[in-house]
């Protein structure tokens, strides 16, 4: 993973905790959690939003023929 061993994710932590201390740590896993979350359902309005497109395109394309 990203050439990241035990060693360094247990740094990484441990740093997290002394910056944040560990009565923040459920609160940042939260919103993390949270803005996770936000950015794949705005990925799957987008890709909802690029198939309706794509519909009235080709609706419009076969009004434009007949």
């Amino acid at each position: 993973m990203f050439g990241l061993r035990i060693p360094e994710l247990l740094l990484i932590l441990a740093v997290v905790v002394l910056l944040f201390g560990a009565n923040k740590l459920p609160q940042l896993g939260q919103g993390l959690g949270d803005s996770i979350r936000s950015f794949k359902k705005a990925l799957r309005d987008g890709h909802d939003d690029e198939s309706d497109l794509k519909t009235t395109k080709e609706a419009s394309s076969v009004k434009a023929l007949k």
